[in-house]
């Protein structure tokens, strides 16, 4: 079986400075070894990143015409997180810093999510699974 050992997800930002702004206003923090003029990496947990890179920078990496989170969507990054408390404390830090609501809540007794936009229009799914609920994966 294939395992990956970090995930790194990159995404174009129109202005790198109010992202970073955004992303440092959640709590999140920024790992300078990886963040210059082009990038920054952003540290969402143990082995999760987050890769801002400007849209000219981001051009280097793929020839097909950048997805705009304000027009479009083509993926939603979903963060779990210890509790539903976090869940709403992360997405109203997240609202205040500027962050739209994505969707509303959702509550399905086991699993509590909700979302937001970033300042470039990623969505951002934050969730909470109750982890008698979650079964083990069987090789």
């Amino acid at each position: 079986m294939a395992k990956a050992s970090n995930l790194f997800v990159n995404l174009p930002v129109k202005d790198l400075e109010r992202s970073k702004a955004f992303f440092t206003a959640l709590g999140f923090r920024i790992n300078p070894q990886f963040t210059d003029e082009n990038a920054a990496s952003i540290v969402l947990g143990d082995h999760l990143f987050a890769m801002l890179l400007t849209e000219t920078f981001f051009r280097n990496f793929s020839a097909k015409p950048i997805v705009l989170g304000k027009t479009g969507s083509e993926t939603i990054i979903a963060l779990s997180v210890d509790s539903r408390r976090e869940v709403d404390e992360l997405v109203d830090k997240a609202l205040a810093a500027g962050g739209n609501v994505a969707r509303h809540s959702e509550d399905l007794d086991f699993m509590f999510s909700r979302s937001f936009e970033d300042p470039d229009g990623h969505i951002w799914e934050i969730l909470w699974m109750d982890p008698a609920h979650i079964q083990e994966i069987h090789e």
